[in-house]
């Protein structure tokens, strides 16, 4: 159902993996090797290799589905914080298919690092009985849910061999069984208050958190599973939200809903070496199919819960100058939050966290369609999505 494109390019890693043994491609690929000279990257035992180390999202590219996502429906999974719900969305109609219901607080749809499952995680806000429900991608339809204490977001080790469920509440990861979630270690990351979000490094060495109360950056080393240090990115306001690695691996982009912009780690070094204005809110960070330019969602408003209609809107950063190109005002006020690039690339799927509703916006024009779903939707999931595999959140792939 989903084919995966032949194409010639300058990237010799892609040519190599879709090899026929023409000459033509011997060619593309000789050509290919002189085009760039990053040196290959070194990862972890088990991590599927960087192909390309100038581009670590060039596996993820427009369409190029792997075989594991055959058969998968297209649709948009929509969480729902307030009402316990999914809104399952056809994104060829813009229309709302039917919902179901799964546990308390569910926050994100998180791909599995095998493609095969989605999971929500449902963290229970303030109680205790927190659970992860697959979503079968065949069907569209939910399975019996798993008990784990307060899966705020899910991640996996670059290896696949473990899950990790951010614990928020607890300034805690759990590191549990990719399939059965049965726990396997623990890590207390007492200086990261408010852990939620993260990205890997380019050889899966180690990955840095955002700690959204604490103002704080947390770098986990991730071969022994201990924390390597903190990062205040900004001592009196700082409020970090998502973060996303460049495509070159050098520098992570840390989104901070009170500086109403992105700040620019090295995370080598682990230090702060910029900062680039957006909007008010800065939240949601997803790179564009090419991995050209880096889409920012600004969620109109310094709350947690903020109002409706706010000043919402995405902004738009060139990855090679890190400076802004554009900025898509949600009409009529808004509140994007997080979602995903559509498969094609052709359009940007984001929550509207305080108007209840899923925008669906044209990234060439910045053109905005509203879908009506439930009570204070969240981290929505695009699927299937391009790539060999997935490290978690709503779709970060490689």
């Amino acid at each position: 159902m989903f084919p995966r494109t032949f194409t010639i390019n300058t990237y010799p890693s892609r040519l190599w993996r879709r090899a026929t043994g023409t000459a033509v491609i011997a060619i593309g690929a000789l050509i290919g090797a002189a085009a760039y000279a990053a040196p290959a990257v070194v990862t972890v035992a088990g991590m599927p290799r960087v192909l390309n180390p100038a581009n670590l999202y060039s596996e993820s590219g427009a369409n190029d589905f792997s075989p594991a996502v055959k058969g998968a429906l297209q649709r948009v999974y929509v969480p729902n914080l307030r009402s316990d719900d999914v809104y399952v969305i056809d994104p060829a109609t813009f229309k709302v298919l039917y919902k179901f219901k799964v546990g308390r607080s569910p926050q994100h749809i998180v791909p599995s690092w095998d493609l095969k499952t989605l999971w929500v995680t449902n963290n229970a806000e303030g109680r205790s009985d927190g659970s992860l429900t697959p979503i079968d991608p065949l069907t569209g339809r939910p399975g019996k849910a798993i008990a784990v204490d307060d899966p705020y977001n899910m991640y996996f080790t670059p290896d696949g061999k473990q899950a990790i469920v951010v614990a928020e509440a607890d300034a805690r990861l759990d590191f549990r069984d990719p399939h059965t979630m049965a726990l396997k270690s623990r890590l207390e990351v007492p200086g990261c208050k408010g852990i939620n979000h993260a990205d890997f490094s380019i050889d899966g060495r180690y990955a840095i958190f955002t700690c959204e109360f604490g103002g704080a950056l947390a770098k986990i080393d991730m071969v022994h599973h201990k924390v390597l240090g903190y990062l205040q990115v900004d001592k009196k306001t700082g409020m970090p939200q998502d973060v996303r690695v460049s495509p070159d691996g050098k520098v992570f982009y840390v989104a901070d809903m009170m500086a109403d912009g992105v700040f620019l780690i090295d995370g080598d070094s682990f230090t702060r070496i910029g900062f680039i204005h957006t909007g008010v809110g800065t939240h949601g960070l997803y790179p564009s199919r090419d991995g050209t330019r880096l889409y920012v969602t600004n969620r109109g408003s310094h709350k947690v819960h903020g109002a409706r209609h706010g000043k919402g809107s995405v902004s738009v950063i060139d990855y090679a100058t890190r400076k802004v190109v554009a900025n898509w005002p949600i009409p009529g006020g808004g509140s994007p939050d997080m979602g995903n690039v559509s498969a094609d690339g052709s359009m940007l799927w984001l929550s509207g966290r305080f108007d209840d509703v899923v925008y669906a916006i044209d990234t060439s024009t910045g053109k905005v369609r509203s879908i009506k779903v439930g009570m204070e939707p969240h981290g929505l999931t695009v699927w299937p999505q391009p790539g060999r595999y997935s490290l978690g959140h709503t779709g970060i792939m490689r």
